[in-house]
Protein backbone atom coordinates (compact mmCIF):
# COMPACT_ATOMS: atom_id res chain seq x y z
CA UNK A 1 0.00 0.00 0.00
CA UNK A 2 1.50 3.32 -1.25
CA UNK A 3 -0.01 6.79 -0.17
CA UNK A 4 1.28 9.67 -1.72
CA UNK A 5 0.64 13.65 -1.56
CA UNK A 6 2.44 17.02 -3.27
CA UNK A 7 3.42 19.58 -1.62
CA UNK A 8 3.23 23.22 -3.23
CA UNK A 9 5.42 25.92 -2.52
CA UNK A 10 3.08 29.35 -2.23
CA UNK A 11 5.05 32.08 -1.07
CA UNK A 12 7.16 33.12 2.06
CA UNK A 13 6.93 29.65 4.41
CA UNK A 14 3.71 29.08 2.92
CA UNK A 15 2.93 25.58 1.29
CA UNK A 16 -0.30 23.64 0.70
CA UNK A 17 -0.47 20.08 0.27
CA UNK A 18 -2.55 18.04 -1.47
CA UNK A 19 -3.24 14.20 -0.44
CA UNK A 20 -3.55 11.27 -2.41
CA UNK A 21 -7.50 11.73 -1.95
CA UNK A 22 -7.84 15.09 -2.93
CA UNK A 23 -7.83 17.48 0.25
CA UNK A 24 -5.93 20.47 0.46
CA UNK A 25 -4.37 21.33 3.66
CA UNK A 26 -2.28 24.50 4.02
CA UNK A 27 1.09 24.24 5.73
CA UNK A 28 3.08 27.86 7.14
CA UNK A 29 6.03 28.29 9.74
CA UNK A 30 5.34 30.54 13.00
CA UNK A 31 6.57 33.83 12.62
CA UNK A 32 9.83 33.21 14.59
CA UNK A 33 10.49 30.91 11.81
CA UNK A 34 10.09 32.98 8.97
CA UNK A 35 6.17 32.42 8.27
CA UNK A 36 3.12 34.29 8.57
CA UNK A 37 1.65 31.87 11.09
CA UNK A 38 -1.56 31.61 8.80
CA UNK A 39 -1.81 28.02 8.73
CA UNK A 40 -0.71 24.98 11.05
CA UNK A 41 2.68 24.18 11.15
CA UNK A 42 3.80 20.78 10.13
CA UNK A 43 4.68 20.00 13.72
CA UNK A 44 1.41 20.66 14.89
CA UNK A 45 -0.18 18.57 12.00
CA UNK A 46 1.43 15.36 13.62
CA UNK A 47 -0.67 15.69 17.06
CA UNK A 48 -3.74 16.23 14.57
CA UNK A 49 -3.16 13.47 12.69
CA UNK A 50 -2.54 11.60 16.14
CA UNK A 51 -5.49 12.70 17.59
CA UNK A 52 -7.69 11.83 14.65
CA UNK A 53 -6.41 8.46 14.02
CA UNK A 54 -6.96 7.30 17.76
CA UNK A 55 -10.21 9.61 18.00
CA UNK A 56 -11.76 7.59 14.87
CA UNK A 57 -10.76 4.27 15.98
CA UNK A 58 -11.71 4.90 19.35
CA UNK A 59 -15.47 6.00 18.31
CA UNK A 60 -16.02 3.70 15.83
CA UNK A 61 -15.24 0.25 18.59
CA UNK A 62 -17.10 2.67 21.03
CA UNK A 63 -20.34 2.27 18.42
CA UNK A 64 -19.72 -1.42 17.71
CA UNK A 65 -19.92 -2.33 21.14
CA UNK A 66 -23.27 -0.11 20.90
CA UNK A 67 -22.25 2.57 23.49
CA UNK A 68 -24.74 5.65 23.49
CA UNK A 69 -22.30 8.20 22.78
CA UNK A 70 -23.53 11.84 22.59
CA UNK A 71 -20.25 13.86 22.18
CA UNK A 72 -16.40 13.16 21.53
CA UNK A 73 -12.96 15.63 21.99
CA UNK A 74 -9.75 14.71 22.02
CA UNK A 75 -7.24 17.07 23.37
CA UNK A 76 -3.80 16.09 23.08
CA UNK A 77 -0.84 17.91 24.87
CA UNK A 78 2.80 17.13 23.16
CA UNK A 79 5.89 17.80 25.35
CA UNK A 80 9.02 19.05 22.95
CA UNK A 81 13.29 19.58 23.89
CA UNK A 82 13.54 23.04 23.62
CA UNK A 83 17.08 22.27 21.20
CA UNK A 84 16.82 21.00 17.73
CA UNK A 85 15.74 19.12 16.43
CA UNK A 86 12.69 19.83 19.08
CA UNK A 87 11.28 16.95 18.95
CA UNK A 88 8.02 15.54 20.91
CA UNK A 89 9.59 13.53 24.05
CA UNK A 90 5.98 12.80 25.40
CA UNK A 91 2.24 13.56 23.69
CA UNK A 92 -0.57 12.64 25.87
CA UNK A 93 -4.27 12.33 24.92
CA UNK A 94 -7.47 13.12 26.98
CA UNK A 95 -10.45 11.34 25.50
CA UNK A 96 -13.58 13.14 26.76
CA UNK A 97 -17.07 11.14 25.98
CA UNK A 98 -20.24 12.29 26.80
CA UNK A 99 -23.22 9.99 27.14
CA UNK A 100 -25.49 8.45 29.76
CA UNK A 101 -24.72 5.16 30.71
CA UNK A 102 -21.15 4.92 28.19
CA UNK A 103 -19.33 2.08 30.72
CA UNK A 104 -15.89 2.85 32.15
CA UNK A 105 -15.07 -0.57 30.51
CA UNK A 106 -15.85 -0.66 27.18
CA UNK A 107 -13.79 2.79 27.33
CA UNK A 108 -10.49 1.78 28.11
CA UNK A 109 -10.96 -1.48 26.06
CA UNK A 110 -11.31 1.08 22.94
CA UNK A 111 -8.40 2.62 24.00
CA UNK A 112 -6.31 -0.31 24.14
CA UNK A 113 -7.42 -1.70 21.09
CA UNK A 114 -6.75 1.57 19.25
CA UNK A 115 -3.34 2.39 20.57
CA UNK A 116 -1.90 -1.08 20.79
CA UNK A 117 -3.86 -2.34 17.44
CA UNK A 118 -5.68 -0.31 15.01
CA UNK A 119 -4.22 3.29 14.90
CA UNK A 120 -0.91 3.64 12.59
CA UNK A 121 -0.16 6.88 13.72
CA UNK A 122 0.30 5.71 17.55
CA UNK A 123 1.79 2.38 16.59
CA UNK A 124 4.45 5.04 14.84
CA UNK A 125 4.81 7.17 17.19
CA UNK A 126 5.34 4.81 20.32
CA UNK A 127 9.11 3.70 19.90
CA UNK A 128 10.28 7.60 20.23
CA UNK A 129 7.73 9.23 22.18
CA UNK A 130 6.33 8.33 25.44
CA UNK A 131 2.89 8.45 24.87
CA UNK A 132 0.12 8.32 27.90
CA UNK A 133 -3.79 8.79 27.82
CA UNK A 134 -6.87 9.77 29.91
CA UNK A 135 -10.53 9.26 29.77
CA UNK A 136 -13.38 11.63 31.11
CA UNK A 137 -17.28 9.86 31.27
CA UNK A 138 -19.77 12.57 31.24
Amino acid sequence: MINELRLHWNDGMSFEAQTGSGHRVPLDASVANGGQNAAPQPIEMLLVALAGCAAMDVLAILKKKRQPVEGFDVRVQGERLSDHPRVFTAIHIEYMIHGPGVQPEAVERAIDLTEGKYCPVHAMLRPAVMLTHSYVIA
